[in-house]
């Protein structure tokens, strides 16, 4: 039957915080009892289990970490010294073995309740943490925590400047690529502009040739055609003389003459050099004109006239047909003249006197 007999007003402290005995030769020995009522009256007086030297040191080497990463943190652990956690040991009381509570021995084992030796405790547990190498050497471990925390921070400071840098490379090289796209697109662009420029310029150049070597075959089948007219022309027409001197031209003017210039083209010549008709034509007339002397009028089929003047004499007669080349009469000096020579005028249909020279120039002959 459990009992309800109040608590011992002394009890027992485990941790030595609390009331000890009330005298030195006075022990309470808890009974199950007395133990479930001081619970039910929320009694302060509990049974601990008892903690090894290994489990402080792990507490401590957790701390040891924390407190290594937190003071120095990840980038600048190698550059501050190790922070030094330190807890006031427990001082040595003369605790009773668990086994021996009553109602708490049964609920603990031989290998939890097993005092700890001195040779397996910590000399100084709360105060350092250190462990064993397999070569045998001891290390600080929070030295340890630290250095390998710093090596962790410089080697996540690595790998973000490595990502830096790749990221900065991979933006150069993007830029870098299109920098030269840009650059290539550019001078595509400028070669076709350069091209379309040297087509077309090749193309003017072509077209303007082509009208040059056009209007040249032109110019050349038009001189070819009229040579071959002034040819036929030739054949058809001849001067009025074969052997001469020009002493005057169309109006070229001087006071030997009536009118103040000179009407015809003078061929100076030997009297008596035969006088050919010029083209095939009719005699209009044949005689004595004044200061013309002896004149003859040759009518060719379009009404042009040509007159043959100072002649010393004549061979044909009024309404006579002649051929070209066909003797018609004399030079000579008769009239008003200072020598021996042919003067002939051109006249058209209309009677307006032209240039001898221009007109057989026309008609193909050479002078």
């Amino acid at each position: 039957m459990a009992s309800n007999t109040p608590a011992p007003e002394a009890p027992f402290d485990a941790f030595g915080g609390g009331a000890g005995p009330a005298a030195p030769d006075t022990e309470w020995n808890p009974t199950e009892d007395s133990l479930r009522a001081q619970n039910r009256s929320g009694g302060r007086h509990r049974v601990v289990k008892q903690r090894s030297n290994f489990a402080r040191s792990s507490t401590v080497l957790g701390v040891g970490v924390i407190a290594a990463v937190g003071a120095g943190g990840l980038a600048t652990a190698q550059e501050k010294p190790p922070v030094a956690i330190s807890l006031p040991d427990l001082p040595d009381l003369d605790l009773p073995d668990a086994h021996d509570l009553p109602g708490v021995g049964a609920l603990l084992t031989d290998e939890e309740s097993e005092p700890v030796s001195a040779a397996r405790a910590n000399p100084n547990p709360l105060t350092a943490a250190t462990y064993t190498t397999a070569s045998g050497e001891q290390t600080d471990t929070a030295t340890r925590t630290a250095t390998g925390a710093a090596d962790a921070g410089e080697a996540l400071r690595a790998r973000i400047l490595q990502q830096a840098e790749q990221q900065q490379a991979s933006a150069d090289a993007a830029d870098k690529a299109a920098a030269e796209k840009l650059a290539a697109e550019k001078a595509a662009a400028e070669a076709l502009a350069k091209e379309a420029a040297a087509e077309k310029t090749a193309a003017e150049a072509k077209a303007k040739a082509e009208a040059e070597a056009k209007a040249k075959a032109e110019a050349e089948a038009a001189a070819k055609a009229e040579a071959e007219r002034l040819a036929q022309l030739a054949a058809s027409y001849s001067l009025p003389i074969s052997s001469y001197t020009l002493t005057a031209t169309y109006m070229q003017s001087g006071s030997m003459w009536s009118s103040g210039y000179h009407t015809g083209l003078d061929f100076a010549a030997p009297t008596g050099t035969p006088l050919k008709a010029v083209h095939g034509a009719t005699v209009k007339s044949a005689g004595w004109s004044g200061s013309y002397g002896y004149r003859i009028v040759l009518e060719l089929e379009d009404g042009t006239e040509v007159w043959y003047c100072h002649l010393s004499s004549m061979t044909v007669s009024v309404g006579q047909t002649v051929g070209t080349g066909e003797t018609i009469g004399r030079v000579g000096a008769t009239g008003n003249v200072t020598g021996a020579h042919l003067h002939m005028e051109v006249h058209t249909a209309g009677g307006d006197g032209i240039d001898p020279a221009a007109w057989l120039r026309s008609k193909g002959l050479s002078l």
